[in-house]
């Protein structure tokens, strides 16, 4: 904090950009979020719903809106934020709150370099007072209503990024990238539809947006876990190493029980989980995941029923 207020800078999690001057750090939460009309809660999911308790009793429906910019989901109950929000808050400030995400590392949003997100809230004018709020010549942000996709798109994301961090420490190449990415968002487009989104949502920034630049970028995290994985090291070592948090270790573990609990086929999901979770041998993995039953990549009954549509 000392720092931030001091040094102006984040030595700890955004070291070598200057924090603005006209932000300071404080301990205090009631004031911090009395004096607020945007609140962010950038914290790891499953320490969200004791921040949320901690915060609930100064946040007003009538002046508030908290906007998350948290993106896993919870292991104990499965739930992403919207849900911990519905659960742990008072019902007026649970409906006014909103979702971020979208292809954005913080050390290139603090840079200044051009970056696009969305915001997702149930009620629209919500969504865009954030994207009011949030919109400068840096940093575009669009508006939806579809806060399921944007919340389950932004989480699972970052399971994929492991599991392609992992291929690429193996030495499998671009062509086996490409296919975790582009098979891996299939099966998040499956269980973000089986939690009422809509599919649009994971063609976009907070779908294939977020997954390509987590999946590929130098400074994913995710990514950074996987591949020191496909090397050799363990996640015990990996994480005695860090001080920062890569989402998708703990959402991997609720990824797969929510695909089993929907009945959704995810098989990339289930590899990564035994391979991060089960000490399974990503070369097995792989090579199981190869020797799957031939299939349809889009089913003929599909493709027919969207041209007869779209005549």
């Amino acid at each position: 904090m000392s720092a931030i207020n001091d040094d102006r800078e984040n030595t700890v999690f955004l070291k070598g950009h200057r924090v603005p001057p006209l932000v300071s750090a404080s301990g205090d939460l009631g004031k911090v979020v009395t004096e607020a009309e945007l609140v962010l809660l950038v914290i790891p999911t499953q320490f969200a719903a004791g921040a949320l308790k901690a915060a609930a009793p100064f946040l007003d429906p009538k002046k508030h809106i908290l906007l998350s910019c948290t993106k896993g989901i919870e292991i104990s109950s499965l739930e992403t934020c919207d849900e911990i929000f519905a659960r742990v808050l008072p019902a007026e400030v649970a409906e006014r709150a909103a979702f971020l995400s979208g292809p954005s590392f913080a050390a290139e949003v603090a840079a200044g370099q051009p970056t696009m997100v969305t915001v997702a809230s149930r009620q629209v004018d919500v969504a865009r007072r954030c994207q009011a709020l949030l919109s400068d010549g840096h940093l575009r942000v669009y508006s939806s209503i579809d806060v399921p996709g944007v919340e389950i798109g932004g989480a699972l994301k970052n399971v994929l990024a492991i599991a392609c961090g992992v291929s690429d420490g193996l030495g499998f190449g671009a062509n086996a990238r490409a296919a975790l990415m582009v098979r891996g968002l299939s099966e998040i487009t499956r269980l973000a539809v089986a939690r009422g989104a809509d599919p649009l949502t994971m063609q976009g920034l907070a779908g294939m947006g977020d997954l390509v630049l987590t999946c590929t970028g130098e400074l994913s995290r995710n990514r950074t876990v996987g591949l020191r994985l496909g090397k050799g090291e363990t996640l015990a070592e990996i994480q005695a190493s860090v001080n920062t948090v890569a989402e998708g270790v703990a959402t991997s573990i609720a990824a797969e029980a929510l695909a089993r609990k929907l009945g959704v086929d995810c098989p990339i999901i289930a590899g990564i989980h035994s391979v991060i979770h089960g000490g399974a041998d990503a070369r097995k993995v792989v090579g199981a995941a190869m020797g799957r039953p031939l299939r349809d990549e889009v089913a003929p009954e599909v493709i027919e029923a969207a041209g007869r549509s779209a005549v």
